[in-house]
């Protein structure tokens, strides 16, 4: 939820990985109206502003009438909680938890105590999702160590959470992707 943590440079790397595995994958850039993954993935993604009940139906409507086995959702800044509350208010969760599609949340936090307070804030919303909890090192991030009564205090309510170190990258290698305005793949 936390701006500059890598929600789009970890949306890259997903969107990568599925290519290099061959599956068809399409994208929503909630960063309306400029839309930093679209730069990358012009022909896959489409920028939407997810507050607008059309752009909802965009994503929503057509996840079995796409054809694309993989939907991909890059929320803006300060969305996440916003979006999780949607989801649940227009019966997205309860089709997940009931088995009509997979729902996976990557929630990429920062090294601070705000991102481990998202954490709390969201898990209401986390039963019956993957729920994949993302440290990114990319930008030099130093994460502090999680002691057991800090654990246990942000994540005894989160069911079936997984835990994703995204390692840092070459500074030199990144910005050059970066500025060239191409996927890592290319």
């Amino acid at each position: 939820d936390k701006g500059g943590v890598g929600k789009t440079t970890v949306s890259r790397i997903l969107l990568d990985y599925f290519a290099r595995k061959n599956v068809l994958t399409r994208a929503f850039d909630t960063e309306n109206p400029r839309g930093s993954l679209k730069r990358f993935y012009p022909g896959s993604t489409e920028i939407i502003d997810l507050e607008n009940v059309a752009s909802q139906m965009k994503v929503l409507d057509t996840l079995e009438t796409a054809n694309v086995p993989v939907t991909l959702v890059d929320l803006k800044a300060g969305a996440l909680t916003y979006s999780l509350d949607i989801f649940e208010r227009i019966g997205v969760l309860d089709a997940a938890r009931g088995g009509q599609f997979t729902l996976g949340l990557f929630h990429i936090v920062g090294p601070s105590i705000a991102s481990l307070d998202e954490i709390g804030e969201i898990s209401k919303y986390l039963t019956g999702i993957e729920y994949i909890l993302t440290r990114n090192f990319i930008n030099e991030t130093n994460f502090f160590e999680w002691d057991e009564g800090t654990t246990k205090k942000y994540f005894s309510e989160i069911p079936k959470a997984h835990e994703v170190d995204i390692p840092k990258l070459n500074e030199m290698a990144y910005e050059q992707v970066d500025l060239a305005g191409v996927t890592f793949k290319d």
